[in-house]
């Protein structure tokens, strides 16, 4: 799938948003990707992530054991894309402030672990969810979302694959430009989540 038909599904379903948001990571954008109203239709989805497990198998050249992601926004693609890869699919999320593995998910030393994300911006979530799959033994052979919106900068901690990058600028709270400080500031993201 080309990239712009990936961003042409997210438009196709209001989910390029502009304004003043303060994403997930702690930085102000004035583009907020609401992967939710993609995720609620199924059809649209499943494509999406097919698409990503068409990818990952033309990148990654090992067998893949499983899949996880970090909760909330990595569950939905998370889930589609091992159902295209014929793989479990789990979820880390957090425990005293880090991500851990819980729910009787099992990943076994020696396990290759595909780590699947929404939409990377800093990477963060990413290479706290990493970081919790390496804790079990197993190894995470790469990592893939649908949208990396870092242009490419995010750096994971392995191979990031992504349906398409976009360069979307996002600043610190005290460095906002004038025109986007002017507008009043929403945090529509998961992190902080009680």
């Amino acid at each position: 799938m080309k990239e712009a038909k990936v961003l042409k599904e997210f438009e196709k379903s209001g989910a390029l948003l502009r304004g003043h948001f303060i994403l997930s990571s702690g930085l102000h954008s004035p583009l907020f990707l609401q992967k939710a109203r993609v995720f609620m239709n199924p059809k649209r989805t499943s494509k999406l992530c097919k698409a990503l497990a068409a990818k990952v198998r033309d990148e990654i050249d090992k067998p893949i054991d499983a899949i996880v992601s970090p909760a909330v926004g990595g569950i939905i693609p998370g889930y589609e894309t091992a159902r295209h890869l014929g793989v479990p699919a789990m979820y880390v999320e957090r425990e005293n402030g880090e991500f851990a593995v819980r729910r009787g998910f099992e990943l076994k030393k020696g396990m290759n672990v595909l780590m699947v994300e929404d939409i990377v911006t800093t990477g963060l979530s990413s290479r706290e969810c990493i970081a919790a799959i390496r804790k079990t033994g197993a190894r995470v052979v790469a990592a893939a979302c649908l949208i990396d919106r870092s242009g490419g900068k995010a750096k994971v901690g392995v191979k990031l694959i992504s349906l398409a990058q976009i360069d979307v600028p996002a600043y610190p709270a005290d460095k906002l430009p004038p025109e986007l400080a002017k507008i009043p500031a929403t945090k529509p993201g998961s992190r902080g989540l009680k």
